[in-house]
């Protein structure tokens, strides 16, 4: 299990645009990470006030995220920047809403030099909410190190 401080040095992401909480597990092929959905998360503010609901397109930005810890933990990875670069065969089967916990697991299909793609799935409890297959590139990290 990683927590939130080794999340840190490997995403370059922040508040309020980190969307892991914790890796429960991980290993050279897959990892599952989690995110608790809950009704501080500034977006639920505009979308919907009155019936909450995560953004899908937010949905797979944390299944991105899960996928890149999965990535920049590959020994041949470190100092490495992952960009999305496409979101492939994406279906937003049920919503998310506050009080959810969001568990995403991806998997390696592909890395190719610089690129690959991801299979990745979410789900709240025993239910799929969403799934994708993510494509991305790794470019050099723009700056120093992220544990800030």
């Amino acid at each position: 299990m990683l927590d939130i401080h080794k999340i840190f040095k490997s995403l370059p992401h922040r508040y309020p645009f980190l969307l892991v909480d914790r890796i429960l597990e991980i290993d050279s092929e897959r990892v599952i990470g989690l995110k608790n959905v809950t009704i501080n998360e500034p977006f639920f503010q505009g979308h919907f006030p009155a019936e909450p609901v995560m953004p899908g397109v937010l949905i797979l930005e944390a299944m991105g995220q899960v996928a890149g810890m999965l990535i920049t933990r590959l020994p041949e990875m470190a100092g490495v920047t992952i960009y999305l670069t496409s979101v492939e065969k994406a279906r937003l089967r049920k919503p998310v809403v506050p009080g959810d916990q969001l568990v995403t697991e991806a998997r390696v299909v592909k890395i190719r030099g610089r690129v690959g793609k991801v299979r990745t799935v979410a789900r709240v409890g025993d239910s799929i909410v969403a799934e994708a297959i993510l494509g991305f590139v790794l470019a050099p990290r723009l700056t120093g190190e992220m544990d800030e």
